[in-house]
């Protein structure tokens, strides 16, 4: 199986252009693509991972990762999938999420002379003159078609700034830029970014004429991701500081049962042959494929000595009903308690295990939260 069909058959591709070009350059390991990461945290997510699977996969293979950076399209936002405008970002917070972006992405890419880069956007971006832009770049784009892309259709009710229609100029400058400077022949992202890739691929076209080489090609469940990268206590980061390794473990040993054996094709290392075999279990056997999604997933972000960790309290809690000394604890001080008590709905916020009291009273009551291995039903209990 080619790596052009194993994409394929884990489901990770939606949508191409030149499709048999695409498959003949990345098999033989002859493209050098980007991925674009917006600097809107200091941690990745779990919405993340796909695109940085898929770049270890595609380098293993022989191709060349970038991972740009959006520092410069951060200082405008991108409009995509959202129903409000981002909030702005000073110069110094994107520079240190973009910081903690490349160490993160160290786990996954390996960087150096001929091998993935990491470029920033504000690098070019900033130093455009606006009038040089619009006449070189925006006369390349119809307002037409913009206003007919998905990103900007569902901000149009609400009001679109002129500032985010902006953006999707931008980011197709980028390839353009980096075809230009780096070699870059090919894009990827998700489905919410097609209307800004294809707006890449067309500018290259239009400014370097119609041989230019430009690819662009979806992940199929990218803008998925990023909801699977929320949960209701918040989001599920790549930072052991924010999501402990055994919250992260956690995270995947709960996914639905529906989705185990699709978050294991798209996101694991595991043989496809292997997988197939999974394909047919049922019942508790699906537990048992959760804890190697969790596993492989886990060993890939922390290291297999956390997954290991993780793996033994799991079975702690969930085997023997017991505590471990691998869980993640919380310590609490005299000003979180009244009278020397606190409440059930207050332990539960103070722990990170709900995010407001209204979810940790849904929690109680609906029979999820247990004491000493004795469930509460009392939202006002006091401890």
């Amino acid at each position: 199986m080619t790596l052009f069909e194993e994409l394929k058959a884990r489901g990770l591709i939606a949508q191409v252009t030149n499709e048999d070009e695409i498959a003949t350059m990345i098999n033989a390991g002859k493209a050098t693509f980007y991925i674009g990461f917006d600097p809107t945290a200091d941690s990745l997510h779990v919405g993340h991972f796909m695109a940085l699977c898929l770049m270890k996969r595609m380098q293993m293979a022989g191709n060349r990762p970038i991972a740009l950076i959006g520092g410069g399209t951060a200082m405008i936002g991108d409009p995509s999938g959202r129903s409000d405008m981002r909030s702005m970002m000073t110069v110094e917070t994107i520079q240190h999420n973009c910081d903690c972006f490349k160490k993160q992405m160290e786990r996954f890419i390996e960087f150096g002379e001929g091998k993935a880069l990491m470029v920033n956007n504000a690098d070019w971006l900033m130093q455009l003159n606006y009038i040089d832009f619009i006449r070189e770049v925006g006369s390349c784009f119809s307002v037409n078609n913009m206003l007919r892309a998905e990103c900007f259709k569902q901000r149009m009710e609400k009001g679109l700034s002129f500032l985010e229609f902006n953006y999707m100029p931008m980011q197709s400058y980028d390839f353009y830029y980096l075809f230009k400077n780096y070699g870059c022949n090919m894009q990827f992202g998700g489905n919410d970014q097609w209307s800004n890739m294809l707006g890449g691929t067309e500018l290259i076209r239009r400014k370097l004429g119609k041989d230019a080489h430009a690819m662009t090609i979806t992940l199929l469940l990218n803008a998925e991701g990023k909801k699977m990268g929320k949960t209701a206590a918040g989001a599920v980061w790549l930072d052991p500081s924010k999501t402990s390794p055994y919250d992260f473990f956690q995270y995947w040993r709960n996914v639905d049962d529906a989705d185990v054996l699709k978050c294991i094709r798209m996101l694991t290392f595991l043989p496809l042959e292997q997988i197939e075999e999974m394909d047919k279990w049922e019942g508790a056997q699906l537990n048992r494929a959760k804890e190697i999604l969790a596993f492989e997933l886990t060993s890939l972000v922390h290291g297999k000595e956390e997954a290991d960790k993780a793996m033994e309290a799991a079975k702690s809690i969930f085997v023997s009903g017991g505590a471990s000394e691998n869980m993640p604890t919380t310590q609490l001080v005299a000003e979180d308690f009244a009278d020397g008590k606190i409440g059930v709905l207050t332990l539960l916020v103070r722990c990170g295990l709900a995010a407001s009291n209204s979810e940790a009273r849904k929690l109680v009551q609906g029979g999820g939260v247990s004491l000493d291995g004795e469930k509460l039903t009392d939202p006002k209990c006091m401890l």
